[in-house]
């Protein structure tokens, strides 16, 4: 008799967002211009509000706290707290520099509705 048998990932846990190279460079550069760039980290987290029921925020942040995820995308370290993570599992977040919607776009494969200003979801 056999068993069947699967691989188990040990170690890290995925990150719940991944960050385009175009993103990571545009956040590397925007950290440059901070003037305690060594320290700050992005936090990506959502909040409830907005047309949708929930809407991202991001910004520079110095404090981690011991339940928040960290990893680093390049030379860019990001911060998820948990129930964030969970609400943006599997996202991508990027960069366009166009002449229209210029700026950061979260893709979420979690979000069933989204809003026509692109920063809320449910």
């Amino acid at each position: 008799m056999s068993i069947a048998t699967s691989p188990v990932q040990m170690g890290r846990r995925p990150s719940p967002i991944t960050l385009t190279d175009i993103a990571t460079g545009k956040i590397a550069e925007l950290l440059a211009d901070e003037t305690a760039s060594d320290s700050l980290a992005l936090r990506v987290a959502v909040k409830p509000g907005g047309c949708s029921g929930y809407s991202y925020d991001m910004f520079f942040d110095t404090e981690i706290a011991s339940d928040d995820l960290v990893w680093t995308s390049g030379v860019v370290q990001v911060v998820v707290d948990p129930e964030s993570a969970e609400l943006i599992k599997g996202a991508t977040l990027d960069y366009n520099d166009g002449l229209q919607g210029a700026g950061f776009h979260i893709t979420n494969p979690n979000a069933t509705k989204t809003c026509g200003c692109g920063s809320s979801f449910s």
